[in-house]
C-alpha cells in the first residue's frame, strides 16, 4: 500500500471522533500546500513532509496529536500549540473530543513549517547548488 492508502486505512479503522478529526486535519494540511507529500513512518504514523518533515499525526486513546518536528522554531500567533513547551525542538497540538481547530491558523502554521524546512535546505546546499553562473 502507498502511504496515502495506509493513512486512509488508519482513518477508516478509527471509527470514532478521532478518525474524523484526523481526516479533517489531513485535509487542511494538504490544502495548505499542494506539494506536501504523505509518508508512513515508525510502524504506523502518518507523516506530512515538504523539504523535510512538517508534522506527524496520531490518534491516541483520548486525543489526536499533531506534532510539528520543528514547532519550537515556528511562529504561532494564533496559539495553536498546546503541548511540548518543555522541549527545544518539537511542539504539538493535542485535540480532544469536541475540540475544533482554526483551519486558517493551521494552514498558516503548515506554511510556516514548509518555509522553515526550505530555509534549512538552502543552508545545507553547497554554494554552487544555490546560485547558477551569473552573466
Amino acid at each position: 500500500m502507498t502511504p496515502s492508502e495506509q493513512i486512509d486505512q488508519l482513518i477508516a479503522e478509527t471509527t470514532d471522533w478521532r478518525g474524523k478529526t484526523l481526516a479533517s486535519l489531513r485535509k487542511t494540511i494538504l490544502e495548505a500546500d499542494p506539494e506536501i507529500i504523505e509518508e508512513w513512518k515508525w510502524m504506523g504514523s502518518p507523516v506530512w513532509s515538504r523539504d523535510g518533515i512538517i508534522a506527524v499525526g496520531n490518534p491516541h486513546k483520548e486525543k489526536v496529536k499533531l506534532t510539528f518536528s520543528h514547532g519550537a522554531s515556528l511562529p504561532d500567533p494564533d496559539k495553536l500549540f498546546n503541548n511540548g513547551f518543555g522541549g527545544k525542538v518539537w511542539r504539538a497540538i493535542d485535540l480532544f473530543e469536541g475540540d475544533k481547530i482554526d483551519e486558517r491558523a493551521l494552514k498558516n502554521l503548515i506554511r510556516a513549517a514548509v518555509e522553515y524546512n526550505q530555509s534549512k535546505s538552502k543552508k545545507k546546499a553547497p554554494a554552487g547548488a544555490r546560485a547558477k553562473v551569473q552573466k
